[in-house]
């Protein structure tokens, strides 16, 4: 079978706002970032690039490089943020063969850099920074188009020490991160450095480096992944599955193997399973323009080949799933797709018996790289699962409950929590953590661990007597007996309501029955306070006199626990107090608190 070279796909990540879309736009010449509402990319977008453009812009740096292009030119991926990238997953591999990485470098890095740097480090991916804005620093003198080498070199000393300084910040940032990088126009080793562009998205200078950039990379280090064989069966991987007015559902594919024909049989990931479908309508965009909101009409076209960015108009493709693989398949071949359906949702669904937490997310792609994370922070899963969180997800994170309450949580990625799961959580005490990037819903969890851990640390700390001392204050005598009740200074400890207390030969004296301050109940009573105190068992006089010191009566099981779990949680005045009951205990218990 014939082999051919495809275009490479090219992913453009980055933190919202710091210029993805502004910046494809000036290689395309359109304005698809002022139509986005609010101006943030909603959706996917998939546009090609020929050779041709490439050249045109960056024709005399290709000479200067001694580069030949052979491409025939970049598909390229706008995503919102990180979702897209994680969805453009197929087994065995990243469906992008190489990644941008925007970076706005008067804000340098943001969260959804690091969710991207998570993602790009997990699959391996190899990747070009861009630092845009340039055109934001002060004092820059634009030069609108032109190459980055020949703007900077235009610019004052000052802008140029800025640009420098700020550059090496990135440098520093990306090395926090275990990347090394160093400006394009320096890099001794890119198989070993990232390279990073300065450029701006409005002037379009340093466009013409990162196109030279990706051509020669794809070229020099993706070799055989771009030799495709066109007649085969095509292969490709659903971006978004949407209604199209006069198309019904359609779904925008990347194909990135082989070749689609209208009337083919086609096998996609479905909510329920395998979906098998005919191809009714095959719709491109035209080149510079793209899948997400074309300026032109979709091309109808008869066939379709890798790599391109397709739409497809199909029946019973309602239920598709985002981030699954498309395959066309051949008349006999449903059953072994099936089967390799079947293994690709197996590889990326969790199940298992242990207390782990419940992972619902949108995508398979997504779900994947939330397992990858998970298992990384060593998290137990239970369950992980494409789709909407449901009353069964609830029950199966509480069954977790009794063994480890941290673990009785469902974490879910940008779907919808059904309204009988939500009513189920709230009876049940299951924690569901939303979020839509997936680093900082690992971030929140752990942040709910951090304080489930600290309440009940507080609970089981409350619940224990800790050693305490009080002194009888003279002359405040207010019953003698049933109960006797009389002002008392906390000298170490908390006094509450319950305690047994002793004298200093070990004696019990009795048990406090209640506290007052100022005429009021209280529940307990702190170090340096002075408060009435109900004591049920002495007569003030005979068991006890005013004046004298008492001890609460701690419990050996609370003692060892104190001094196993929590002697960094009480004061070094209470541990003296713990010393003087355990020297009183072991005059008849030599063991007692060991």
């Amino acid at each position: 079978m014939k082999k051919a070279i495809r275009q490479p796909i090219v992913s453009v990540l980055g933190h919202v706002d710091h210029g993805k879309t502004t910046l494809l736009d000036k290689i395309r010449g359109t304005t698809v970032a002022d139509r986005e509402a609010g101006l943030i990319t909603q959706h996917i977008g998939a546009t090609e690039i020929p050779v041709d453009v490439i050249k045109k812009v960056s024709g005399p740096l290709l000479k200067l490089m001694k580069i030949e292009a052979k491409i025939p030119g970049l598909l390229i991926i706008d995503t919102p943020g990180h979702e897209a990238f994680t969805t453009l997953r197929k087994r065995g591999g990243a469906l992008a063969d190489i990644a941008v990485l925007v970076v706005d470098i008067n804000e340098s890095f943001q969260p959804q850099t690091l969710e991207s740097l998570a993602i790009l480090r997990t699959f391996k991916t190899p990747f070009i920074l861009v630092l845009n804005k340039i055109d934001r620093i002060r004092g820059w003198k634009a030069i609108p188009g032109e190459s980055f080498t020949k703007s900077f070199a235009s610019q004052t000393s000052e802008v140029q020490s800025v640009i420098e300084n700020r550059l090496y910040e990135v440098v520093g940032a990306l090395h926090e991160q275990g990347f090394q990088s160093e400006r394009f126009d320096r890099v001794e080793q890119f198989e070993k450095q990232i390279a990073i562009v300065p450029a701006s998205g409005i002037t379009g200078e340093g466009i013409p480096e990162l196109l030279v950039l990706l051509t020669g990379l794809s070229q020099r280090f993706l070799g055989e992944r771009l030799e495709i064989s066109p007649d085969s069966p095509g292969r490709g991987t659903i971006l978004e599955v949407k209604e199209e007015r006069g198309l019904g559902t359609t779904i925008d594919v990347i194909l990135f193997d082989g070749s689609l024909k209208k009337g083919d049989t086609i096998a996609i990931g479905g909510k329920r399973g395998t979906i098998f479908s005919t191809v009714r309508a095959i719709l491109k965009p035209r080149a510079l323009d793209e899948i997400r909101d074309p300026k032109f009409r979709f091309n109808h076209i008869s066939e379709a080949f890798a790599a391109s960015g397709i739409k497809i108009a199909a029946p019973k493709i309602d239920e598709a799933l985002a981030g699954s693989q498309l395959y066309v398949v051949a008349r006999g071949e449903e059953e072994r797709v099936r089967r390799e359906f079947e293994a690709e949702q197996e590889a990326v669904t969790v199940k298992s018996e242990e207390a782990g937490v419940v992972v619902k997310a949108d995508t398979i792609g997504i779900l994947e790289a939330m397992i990858k994370l998970l298992t990384e922070s060593e998290i137990p899963i239970r369950i992980a699962a494409v789709g909407d969180v449901s009353k069964r997800d609830v029950v199966e994170a509480a069954a977790v409950k009794e063994r480890d309450k941290t673990r009785a949580v469902v974490l879910a990625f940008n779907v919808s929590i059904l309204p009988d799961a939500q009513a189920r959580a709230l009876d049940l005490g299951v924690n569901i953590i939303e979020n839509k990037v997936i680093y900082k819903i690992i971030e929140d969890y752990e942040e709910w661990v951090k304080n489930l851990k600290n309440q009940e640390k507080k609970e089981e700390l409350d619940g224990l007597v800790r050693p305490t001392k009080i002194r009888l204050i003279p002359d405040t005598v207010f019953r003698q007996n049933k109960p006797a009740v009389i002002g008392v200074e906390v000298q170490e400890g908390v006094l509450k309501p319950k305690i047994k207390l002793l004298n200093l030969e070990g004696e019990n004296i009795g048990v406090v029955r209640g506290l007052q301050s100022k005429g009021e109940s209280i529940s307990s009573a702190g170090r340096g306070e002075e408060v009435a105190a109900a004591i049920d068992g002495p007569t003030i006089g005979r068991q006890v006199k005013e004046g004298e010191t008492l001890l609460a009566d701690v419990p050996e099981s609370h003692a060892k626990l104190i001094l196993k779990k929590y002697k960094g949680e009480i004061t070094t005045g209470e541990l003296a107090v713990l010393e003087e009951l355990k020297d009183i205990k072991r005059k008849t218990n030599p063991l007692w608190g060991m």
